[in-house]
């Protein structure tokens, strides 16, 4: 099992901000397939031209990473605004 949670408009996608998955130390870019592949709104809210700060364990990913049974998982929408 995992723990996702969600930031931003992401957030709006599950009642709490937050999911427990089952989960087999599948990559972060592959979760990211897993819940696109949920079909709308997962499709559009997490779209591949979008980009992503994921964060394991509460340290920021700059690339693809294994993640491990347990952890906890952020996703955290492109930032706009001024």
């Amino acid at each position: 099992m995992i723990q996702i949670r969600y930031f931003g408009a992401l957030r709006e996608l599950t009642p709490s901000g937050a999911e427990q998955i089952e989960w087999s130390g599948a990559s972060t870019d592959e979760l990211l397939t897993h819940l696109r592949s949920r079909g709308e709104p997962w499709t559009s809210a997490l779209a591949t031209q979008r980009v992503f700060k994921v964060a394991l364990n509460q340290q920021l990913l700059h690339e693809s990473t294994l993640i491990p049974d347990g952890a906890q998982v952020a996703i955290l929408p492109p930032v706009t605004g001024g």
